[in-house]
């Protein structure tokens, strides 16, 4: 099996080529279907990027599987699966914000969050940054290693978080921001979970947590925090998954999470397909 070392340099290479690819064509970005809801939206270069990325596995790691957002999963052989993003903040990315971003991870052992083990992962973000890390060997912004050591007290939080698509779950993530906002410094909701776990890692946000994340949204970026020191973690210390994803430095994680329980974070609802 090859080392974490090695899927990193292949993570990096991907995200980006990957990332070059969708800046030049987002100005012809246009909405080819929808998903969950209306406004769950997949444009034309969703699924060019996604295709771009599975081709250069083809020829890099022939015998690795694949779980994609868009595509169907392809089996491997190697105990290597790459989780892919290829646009995360499509809504964004087609309004030309530049909160968006390609995330690659490669894992080991089944692709579901709570077991698998994240050995290398990159994000190729919207501004042309590229952060990465390796499993036990660091995280990076660009070529900068990223350290996180404490976090400030909850009343001093730039706290950042995301919606899903259905309306009724909105409602619901809307009334524990509610309930949130006067007890941190200011809340963001900048619209693509990657980033958004990559500036916690850079320091950039003090906090960040989110309901109804898919494996594709955090498995790269979970690895850059976690590898710069930050805790990423669901509600009940293990693993997050599509449940729910805290992340946070230091003791700000057990404080950021003992007020989300206190918000009803922890009952809104089991999972995204509930």
């Amino acid at each position: 099996m090859a080392t974490p070392r090695e899927l990193l340099e292949i993570a990096r290479v991907l995200a980006n080529e990957t990332g070059e690819l969708i800046r030049e064509g987002r100005s012809g970005a246009r909405v080819e279907r929808s998903k969950s809801s209306d406004i769950d939206i997949v444009t034309q270069m969703d699924l060019a990027a996604e295709r771009h990325l599975r081709a250069r596995l083809a020829e890099l790691r022939p015998d690795d599987a694949i779980l994609g957002e868009e595509g169907e999963d392809t089996p491997g052989s190697s105990g290597i699966t790459w989780v892919l993003d290829p646009i995360d903040g499509t809504v964004n990315y087609l309004y030309g914000l530049p909160h968006y971003a390609v995330s690659v991870a490669a894992v080991a052992g089944p692709p579901e969050p709570r077991r698998w083990q994240v050995q290398a992962g990159a994000v190729h973000d919207g501004s042309g940054t590229l952060w990465s890390a390796c499993r036990g060997g660091g995280a990076w912004r660009g070529d900068e290693p990223l350290e996180r050591t404490d976090g400030p007290p909850l009343s001093a939080t730039l706290l950042a978080t995301g919606f899903q698509y259905v309306a009724e779950r909105r409602r619901r993530q809307g009334e524990i921001v509610a309930a949130m906002v006067p007890q941190v410094r200011d809340i963001r909701r900048l619209g693509a979970a990657a980033v958004d776990l990559c500036l916690v890692a850079g320091g950039h946000l003090d906090g960040y947590y989110e309901h109804g994340l898919h494996p594709w949204d955090f498995a790269a970026a979970a690895l850059i925090a976690q590898e710069a020191g930050v805790t990423v973690a669901g509600i009940d210390g293990g693993p997050g998954d599509e449940r729910l994803v805290i992340a946070a430095p230091g003791d700000l994680w057990q404080s950021l999470r003992d007020a989300l329980v206190d918000a009803g974070a922890g009952t809104t609802w089991d999972s995204p397909d509930d």
